[in-house]
């Protein structure tokens, strides 16, 4: 009997362990402001893991430095511009698509409660360019 309430109390503080370790990690869901003020961005559960959608542009623009030309008549506002996955370590990596230059970046990013930590890499990682988006 002593080795079953033993498990017993092994099984709740691992769970309790584990409810805090979730508790802290920031919630990622949420409409995001870039730096500059002029673009928002939702970000969203999806099936590859999160994904940022355009929603707002003070100026909005049609895709027209997109590498493929039959999608430059198309409106910025609507596309899915960030996927990411868990790293399992609070991190995330994906992909982040530029629509000032129509490039798609290897794509990084850190959460913290009030705004995410995006890079965008070329050459393996190697130079990153990172901005801070507030949430709203």
């Amino acid at each position: 009997m002593f080795g079953t309430q033993k498990a017993i109390i092994t099984l709740v503080l691992a769970g309790s362990m584990t409810t805090a370790a979730m508790a802290q990690e920031p919630k990622i869901v949420g409409t995001y402001v870039n730096e500059s003020g002029g673009t928002k961005v939702r970000l969203s559960e999806c099936n590859a893991g999160v994904c940022g959608t355009i929603v707002w542009m003070k100026n909005p623009v049609n895709d027209v430095n997109n590498p493929d030309a039959s999608k430059h008549d198309r409106p910025v506002v609507g596309l899915q511009a960030v996927t990411l996955k868990s790293n399992g370590s609070g991190a995330y990596t994906g992909s982040l698509y530029d629509t000032e230059s129509g490039k798609t970046y290897a794509g990084k990013a850190k959460f913290s409660d009030q705004s995410v930590q995006l890079s965008g890499c070329v050459l393996g990682g190697l130079l990153c360019k990172t901005q801070t988006w507030r949430r709203e």
